[in-house]
């Protein structure tokens, strides 16, 4: 139950006279110690991802992806051509810093800088950088812009109720979940369920310490494994 009210006695929202919105994203770089993320371009970055996503033989990353996988360099430019260039997905590329090669991508979408919501999607993290501190601190490095630099309310994240990694992933990197919004869309034609996640700016402080915390290379033994969880610098 609320506890503010109006002057009728019922309950209402607390106040917000002050709020001004946000900004949008900028397409300046993020940069931290494992990688960086820059605005996609095609010319540089498609051999690279191309090839980074041949890594996933089996072509199970694009399972839970509306588009995907194709058939060969062509069909994957083009689709870049037509889904990568906007605004609204705005498309990151993740660069590991050790190769400067592009090992993935994630978008800033949904992007709603009046209310200060804002989602992260169309995250495809290649096996070049998955369980490694690249894919954790790319995701830091778009949260810290989002709450830090801009001021948002909030962050979503959303995926197929039956996308178990994703899911996992979501409460790994402090995301809380929300429900399930059912029969919300379709794609590959079959139905999708999606389940909601967000953090909130309260939230924040506490998860970029623990984020700060797993990122330190204290954290990481010679062999790059990690001495403590990200969850148990949240604890």
């Amino acid at each position: 139950m609320s506890e503010h009210k109006n002057s009728l006695g019922q309950p209402i929202g607390f106040p917000m006279q002050d709020w001004t919105g946000c900004e949008l994203p900028s397409r300046s770089e993020m940069v931290g110690q494992y990688c960086r993320l820059e605005p996609i371009d095609i010319q540089l970055h498609a051999d690279d991802l191309y090839q980074a996503y041949g890594k996933d033989q089996d072509q199970s990353n694009w399972t839970y992806l509306p588009y995907g996988p194709f058939e060969n360099k062509a069909d994957f430019v083009r689709w870049l051509e037509a889904t990568s260039l906007g605004d609204d997905p705005l498309f990151y590329t993740v660069i590991d810093l050790k190769t400067n090669q592009a090992v993935g991508v994630a978008t800033y979408l949904r992007i709603n800088p009046k209310d200060g919501v804002i989602e992260v999607g169309h995250i495809h993290f290649s096996p070049l950088m998955q369980q490694t501190p690249i894919s954790t601190e790319a995701m830091y490095l778009m949260m810290r812009r989002v709450f830090n630099e801009l001021g948002y309310r909030r962050y979503e994240w959303k995926c197929d109720s039956l996308n178990g990694p994703s899911r996992a992933a979501a409460l790994r990197l402090g995301f809380q979940f929300e429900g399930v919004f059912r029969q919300l869309t379709m794609y590959k034609g079959r139905n999708r369920d999606t389940a909601w996640f967000s953090i909130l700016d309260k939230e924040w402080p506490k998860l970029e310490a623990a984020f700060k915390s797993w990122l330190d290379p204290q954290n990481f033994d010679e062999n790059g494994k990690q001495r403590s969880n990200l969850a148990s610098f949240r604890t």
